[in-house]
């Protein structure tokens, strides 16, 4: 019989009641098999988590309404691995050792863009954004986005401009995409 097999089927009883499975199920005996799964799934487990998947806690009401102001996701670091941002995607940017920021694309690098009343243009044209639910009465100076960078901003701009963290962010600190 194969390892592999062996360790399969470990916890197998004669039982025909099927009570001593359950049993072994939630309560197995520590043994060889049952310390190699262990350590089969705290593997699998440390690799999603360290090089896949980062899990988030939001906290803020930057991107409200279209994330809310407590809530939970996970950054698919993956997202753009083969691509880069687009227009209206929301990222993940990491701002230093376990903080990151949730915030929406606007501009790519050499747009010009600022704000003018509340509205966003880019390349000297107004920029409809659905997503924006919230009145802002925003005014900032033309930015010419720099290469290598992206323009970035929260969904929630009834904030004031200088309490709002956005602008320009370097590619290499966009982590990923929001799975949910």
């Amino acid at each position: 019989m194969s390892l592999w097999n062996r360790i399969l089927s470990a916890h197998r009883s004669g039982d025909s009641t099927g009570r001593a499975e359950v049993k072994e199920f939630f309560f197995p005996k520590p043994g060889r098999a049952f310390f190699i799964r262990m350590g089969a799934v705290a593997l699998l487990a440390f690799i999603v988590f360290k090089f896949l998947l980062i899990p988030c806690f939001i906290e803020g009401e930057s991107m409200m309404p279209t994330f809310p102001r407590k809530g939970f996701t996970f950054c698919w670091k993956l997202r753009y691995l083969f691509s880069e941002p687009q227009y209206g995607d929301v990222v993940i940017i990491r701002y230093s050792d376990g903080v990151y920021f949730l915030k929406r694309i606007v501009g790519v690098p050499g747009d010009e863009i600022f704000f003018r009343d509340g509205i966003l243009f880019r390349n000297g044209k107004a920029v409809k954004e659905p997503y924006v639910h919230y009145i802002s009465y925003w005014n900032t100076p033309r930015t010419i986005v720099k290469p290598g960078h992206y323009f970035a901003v929260g969904d929630n701009r009834s904030q004031h401009v200088r309490v709002h963290k956005f602008g320009q962010v370097r590619a290499a600190r966009i982590a990923g995409s929001p799975l949910f």
